[in-house]
């Protein structure tokens, strides 16, 4: 049912219970007044007459001549003008004008007027008391007024109250749904807007000039933000998609070499039950290699994959100290013969995905350990976290240096991307892509360096969290997260040398 037809019928069932409660009132009022002027007339003909009643009770009372009483009912009556008056005393009533009959009982008192009903008819009635002191004698005055002319007037109102009730239905519920067809124009025109809106086969959307109702106006950017959340479902679902795939292809690609290794140590060790000594040790240290290997590449893959998908809402305060000295404490237990020295000041806080930011500094401290050895003694690895910047822009900045053999300009920009392995690595060619995706991910920048004596550094530059950009003080995470599913190419991101 259109929204004009729920009108006009609720405003035509509406209009007449209320047309019908203001009738009631309104005889109410009616009534209230006519009953007013009919006792304020009932007063003054009582005041008018009593003078007359106390003379005729005194007559009665001292037995004067019967002309002398049938006189003094005449003035009484007089008095009365057009209201019914009765005199009972002492030695009987009199009573003259309009009245009920006297089998009818009169209330005991009626000090105030009242209504009396009798046969059908209806009387206003008023009691006076009469006292006469020579000779002492009482009596009671009661005065009568027809209510006819009241309950006419009333049945009059009635039957217009309800003629009129009966003509606001029809015309208040067409006038009700002329104006709701009017007035809900602009929210048809949404309506016809939004009906050919498919967001699965077309990349059309809602285009809506304000209408000046604030409800179409709201509607229509309710429906724009669901159709542009939509469109971000819909893309993230497609990123999902692409980052699953690309894992897939990713890892069947790089760990066919590793199980191809390790299934030719199996096959050797099988054709040659009785290796022993040396070359056994040699296939079984390969084997741990390739075995460490593989479980390094699925867990950098999954570590990649989890950096492209994540949400703005999985970002809050972190404290850069916290992830860095855990890193640092991690190093420590697994290369128990490494130097690792530790200056992070506290307190530089960044808006950040803390297990992308720890993933960070464990991906540049394994670098620094594994390509940053001295040609002689133990690795050594120095890690400093200091506040920088300038007061308008402070940042929080995190340098790793090592005393390996350094790495070359020319290569400073392709130690980032996938897979990029200098001869003889360990490692999965994944770390320090690991590392400028969370630089990508927080908006920092990252660059190579060579320390002053010899060796590599690596400094990052995050902004603290009250300089973050994005509205409300958030960062919006970066428009381009592919590192998983794009070519192994440069990302865009800053790192330049020195």
């Amino acid at each position: 049912m259109r929204l004009s037809t729920r009108t006009a019928l609720a405003v035509g069932a509406t209009v007449p219970l209320l047309v019908l409660a203001c009738g009631l009132l309104l005889l109410r009022l009616v009534a209230s007044d006519l009953h007013t002027q009919l006792d304020t007339q009932l007063r003054q003909r009582a005041a008018a007459v009593l003078p007359e009643a106390r003379s005729l009770l005194r007559a009665t009372a001292n037995q004067r001549p019967a002309a002398v009483e049938q006189a003094r009912q005449r003035r009484l009556y007089t008095a009365a003008l057009d209201v019914g008056v009765r005199l009972a005393g002492p030695q009987g009533s009199v009573e003259g004008g309009p009245q009920p009959d006297d089998s009818v009982p009169l209330p005991q008192q009626a000090a105030r007027p009242t209504t009396l009903r009798a046969g059908g008819a209806g009387w206003r009635v008023l009691s006076v008391p009469v006292t006469v002191t020579r000779p002492s004698a009482q009596g009671t005055l009661w005065l009568f007024a027809p209510d006819t002319a009241t309950a006419t007037q009333l049945r009059l109102v009635r039957r217009r109250v309800l003629t009129v009730a009966l003509l606001a239905a029809p015309l208040s519920g067409a006038l009700a749904w002329a104006v709701t067809a009017r007035v809900s124009r602009p929210l048809r025109r949404l309506q016809r807007r939004t009906s050919g809106l498919d967001p699965s086969t077309s990349a059309a959307r809602l285009d809506h000039s304000p209408s000046g109702i604030t409800e179409v106006d709201d509607l229509a950017r309710t429906l724009q933000t669901v159709l542009a959340r939509y469109d971000e479902q819909a893309a993230r679902t497609a990123e999902a998609l692409a980052t699953a795939r690309s894992f897939s292809a990713a890892a069947s690609h790089e760990l066919r070499t590793p199980l191809m290794s390790m299934q030719t140590n199996l096959e050797i060790i099988t054709a040659h039950p009785g290796l022993a000594g040396a070359d056994r040790e040699e296939v079984l240290d390969d084997l741990a290699r390739e075995h460490a290997r593989l479980l390094g590449l699925l867990v950098m893959l999954r570590t990649l994959a989890q950096g492209d998908l994540v949400e703005a809402d999985a970002m809050g305060p972190v404290d850069l100290a916290e992830p860095v000295d855990a890193a640092a404490a991690e190093l420590r237990r697994r290369h128990p013969e490494a130097v690792v020295t530790v200056r992070a000041a506290t307190g530089l806080r960044v808006h950040g995905w803390e297990p992308g930011l720890r993933s960070l500094v464990d991906n540049l401290l394994a670098n620094a350990i594994v390509h940053g050895r001295p040609e002689t003694g133990p690795p050594r690895v120095e890690i400093t976290l200091r506040a920088g910047g300038d007061r308008a822009r402070p940042t929080a900045v995190l340098t790793v240096d090592d005393h390996g053999p350094g790495i070359p300009g020319r290569l400073r920009d392709a130690v980032f991307q996938r897979f990029h392995r200098r001869p003889g690595s360990p490692g999965s060619g994944l770390g320090l892509t690991l590392v400028a995706q969370q630089i990508a991910l927080h908006r920092g920048t990252v660059t190579v360096q060579d320390r002053p004596g010899g060796g590599t550094r690596f400094e990052v530059r995050l902004a603290l969290a009250a300089q973050l950009p994005g509205p409300s003080g958030e960062p919006t995470l970066p428009l381009r997260r592919d590192w998983l599913t794009a070519a192994a190419v440069p990302q865009e991101f800053h790192k330049d040398g020195p």
